[in-house]
């Protein structure tokens, strides 16, 4: 793996394992590095203790597990990412998507045990995609579902905090949908409680205004969700709300996750197994995504198989120390790399931070209202769509549109992982046709003996045909060829004698497409037309050579030439020679003449 940086040799990856880039990041470390790593890796731990709080009450289980999460994904991460400064971590996307998957179960215990057993599962499926080399596969998925997903589950977020933020009694069954639960909630919740709703409203304010002094005095290292959840949780000892009906996190342990197997049921593993893979997925695509932003600011090369190695090792070692799934956080990750991080060890600082503010401070999370939290949440969730990219992806294409819009709906109406699914079934059945589209363009000789495109006020010649093909030459394009064919087939007169055929700009030839192109040479030579291919590469012909095509085609194949003579100049002036006559427009009127190669070159 090769990561080049601004602020760092090129040389540094060669150090230690391939596989530990962490390790490779210390050659040449210098004291100054390690001071920007420290302060980056602070700063963003102040960031992911109330962020991984509220994360894990969004999937329903107690806050500790969050922190753990924010501990120890993050250090298991920082130590495999190829990327220098990508966070692990929970995040909002995942946590959304792991209540989709677990919310039929009511049991606080059994749902924990479920969740743990969840990052083991998607664990395993992302070291299958690493192991099977298919993380590159991921740019075929195209961004508009990750836009598409990002809208749907920031609805999902608000509708799903509305309860906690107005301090409304859930209703609704487990099995239901989270829009019931909403309505129900509204409708026979008992309505909003005064002190709850106050604290909910008020974090959103705080928030908000730091933001804009941190904007406005230009301090990006203020910890504004930290000194929000400080607030309210003074408040709310100092007023006694907790006695007042103001929900709280309630006491949190100050100790260190420890090491414990995940519950191994292979009922649970069939049973959960899409949403897991559709999780994996996203985790992989989230990761990914951000790792290619910060990489596109920083000059990094990035090794997307190591990046997926380095997202299934931080769910699998989760998953042993009770987390709950975990990616590359979109947030912590910008406010890593803004903070001036150079390398994979602001996420260890970061990791050793949360488990310091946790063991310090557990005690007065009896304090944190539940509420705050849900504020916090709020203004997350807006913050993860991307509102420029989703008005571009918008406006772009039907194409983009289509899977933005669907992958939305199927987040609110359906499910989150099965809109990851869909989303990624809609970007490979909308890319293959698009990738089997074929051009065919035709071509002239020139009074002056110039080969040339043909334009529409250019007279071809009825005895000699050139045509070319430019795209994949694969299975996906069958039908764009048998199209072109028939062009070419229509065009045809009882004059014609000579087809030419151009396949200089065809790629990636397989055998659905060379069968279609022997089905078209055959058919024309039952008409008594000869067919010329001409610009036929190397690896084209080893294939007509494997399937014995090269033998039954021979004498009507010109390899493509890396000489100014041209194969299909030297397929035009071996036509003529074929040609039993000439038009009266053509410039060599005596048969059995050829124009030089060198002019139609």
């Amino acid at each position: 793996m090769k990561i080049s940086s601004p602020t760092r040799t090129a040389g540094a990856d060669t150090f230690g394992p391939k596989w530990l880039p962490a390790v490779g990041a210390l050659r040449g470390y210098r004291a100054q590095d390690a001071r920007a790593d420290l302060i980056a890796g602070i700063t963003v731990a102040t960031i992911a203790v109330p962020q991984a709080m509220a994360y894990a009450m969004v999937a329903g289980i107690p806050a500790e597990y969050g922190l753990y999460t924010a501990i120890v994904m993050t250090a298991i991460g920082a130590l495999f990412d190829s990327s220098r400064q990508l966070i692990n971590g929970p995040t909002n996307a995942i946590s959304i998507a792991v209540l989709s998957v677990v919310a039929a179960i009511d049991a606080p215990d059994a749902r924990l045990a479920a969740i743990i057993s969840l990052t083991l599962l998607i664990g395993l499926i992302q070291l299958g995609i690493t192991l099977l080399r298919l993380g590159d596969l991921t740019r075929f998925v195209s961004h508009s579902v990750i836009v598409g997903f990002t809208l749907g589950a920031g609805s999902l977020l608000v509708i799903d905090q509305m309860k906690n933020l107005f301090g409304m009694k859930a209703m609704g069954g487990a099995h239901d949908h989270l829009l019931l639960r909403f309505w129900l909630s509204m409708t026979e919740g008992g309505g909003p409680h005064l002190a709850t709703t106050a604290i909910g409203l008020g974090s959103i304010a705080l928030v908000l205004a730091l933001r804009w002094l941190k904007r406005k005095f230009a301090m990006p290292l203020l910890p504004d969700l930290l000194i929000t959840v400080c607030v309210m949780s003074a408040l709310v000892a100092w007023m006694d709300l907790g006695n007042a009906g103001v929900r709280v996190v309630g006491a949190i342990p100050a100790a260190l996750p420890t090491p414990a197997l995940p519950s191994i049921d292979p009922a649970f593993f069939r049973e959960h197994a899409s949403g897991a893979f559709a999780i994996a997925l996203l985790g992989l695509l989230e990761a990914i995504s951000m790792a290619k932003a910060i990489a596109a600011k920083t000059g990094q090369r990035l090794d997307m198989n190591q990046q997926c190695l380095s997202e299934s090792v931080a769910n699998l070692g989760g998953s042993l120390f009770q987390c709950m799934p975990g990616s590359g956080s979109l947030t912590r990750s910008a406010i890593n790399q803004q903070a001036g991080s150079v390398s994979q060890w602001s996420g260890i600082v970061s990791a050793a931070g949360v488990a310091a503010i946790m063991l310090v401070f557990a005690p007065y999370a009896q304090y944190l209202p539940r509420s705050a939290l849900a504020g916090i949440l709020l203004v997350a969730s807006y913050g993860m769509v991307d509102w420029n990219s989703l008005r571009y992806h918008w406006r772009a294409t039907q194409f983009d549109a289509a899977i933005v819009i669907t992958t939305a709906l199927c987040a609110v109406l359906i499910s989150i992982e099965f809109c990851v699914i869909v989303g990624v079934f809609m970007s490979f059945v909308l890319t293959v046709p698009r990738a089997g589209r074929m051009l065919l363009s035709e071509f002239v000789i020139s009074p002056e003996g110039r080969l040339h495109e043909r334009l529409r006020e250019d007279k071809p010649c009825p005895r000699l045909l050139i045509f070319g093909l430019e795209g994949e030459f694969f299975f996906g394009a069958a039908s764009a060829l048998e199209q072109h064919f028939d062009v070419i087939e229509s065009r045809l007169t009882p004059e014609t004698e000579v087809v030419v055929l151009r396949l200089k700009r065809v790629r990636n030839p397989d055998a659905v497409a060379l069968s279609e192109l022997e089905k078209f040479v055959g058919t024309l030579r039952a008409r008594g037309v000869h067919v010329l291919l001409c610009g036929v590469s190397q690896n084209f012909r080893g294939i007509l050579d494997r399937t014995g095509a090269m033998e039954r085609l021979r004498d009507q194949i010109f390899l493509e030439q890396p000489v100014r003579q041209t194969s299909t100049a030297k397929a035009v002036q071996h036509a003529y020679t074929l040609l039993k006559g000439r038009c009266e427009h053509c410039p060599w009127q005596a048969p059995g003449t050829a124009p030089d190669a060198e002019r139609v070159a």
